[in-house]
């Protein structure tokens, strides 16, 4: 009996030993797995984790740059155009100056009287040119005349002046006036008139060069 009892002892004692073996080495080789598993994990992810900055970093620099380039196309477009050119949809100060020039200009040259159409003849000398002037001097002469004859006095006064373009040194614009007749033992009688307007500035004055009725 102590034999099958030593046997047994024997023999438990190896099953133990076998099992506390296996145990181990599973134990181990479990560990050693998750010891790889996660050196691997802890290699791999901050890969990514790297290069995800430099890469949104690049991409934020292209949508950058095109964007800077796109605004400052249109930038320069819109400097290029016709109407960022017309100061007078940016000057107020200088619009207000042509428009005032002007029409001190059209109010004396389109008003007489028959004792002093020679005052108007001479203030068209000086506040009109080129064309204007060339077109006013032709016409004045019977306009002389017949102010003389008939009695007739003409009083301008302009209503509005409108600037439709101007720049450094030229302006167009659009006047309406009215006109008063007079004469000798006649009632007055009133006219409405437009003007298209060409003007200059020289000698740092605006001067009237052009004038088309509308």
């Amino acid at each position: 009996m102590n034999e099958r009892g030593g046997t047994a002892v024997v023999s438990t004692d190896t099953d133990t030993r076998n099992t506390g073996t296996d145990t181990d080495v599973d134990t181990g080789t479990s560990a050693a797995e998750e010891g790889r598993t996660g050196a691997a994990a802890a290699t791999a992810e901050p890969v990514p984790a790297r290069r995800w900055p430099r890469v949104v970093a690049a991409a934020l620099s292209v949508v950058l740059l095109v964007a800077g380039g796109v605004l400052f196309a249109q930038g320069r477009a819109l400097r290029d155009t016709p109407a960022a050119a017309n100061r007078a949809l940016t000057d107020g100060e200088a619009t207000t100056r042509v428009a005032g020039d002007v029409s001190n200009a059209l109010g004396k040259v389109f008003s007489y009287s028959p004792q002093a159409t020679g005052v108007t003849k001479e203030s068209a000398k000086q506040l009109l040119a080129g064309k204007a002037l060339q077109q006013y001097a032709a016409l004045f002469g019977q306009v002389e005349k017949q102010a003389a004859d008939q009695k007739l006095t003409l009083t301008t006064h302009v209503v509005r002046a409108g600037v439709t373009r101007l720049t450094d040194d030229s302006a167009h614009l659009l006047v309406f006036l009215d006109q008063v007749y007079e004469r000798a033992g006649k009632p007055a009688t009133t006219a409405a008139a437009q003007l298209s307007v060409t003007a200059q500035l020289r000698d740092g004055r605006w001067t009237v060069v052009e004038i088309t009725a509308r």
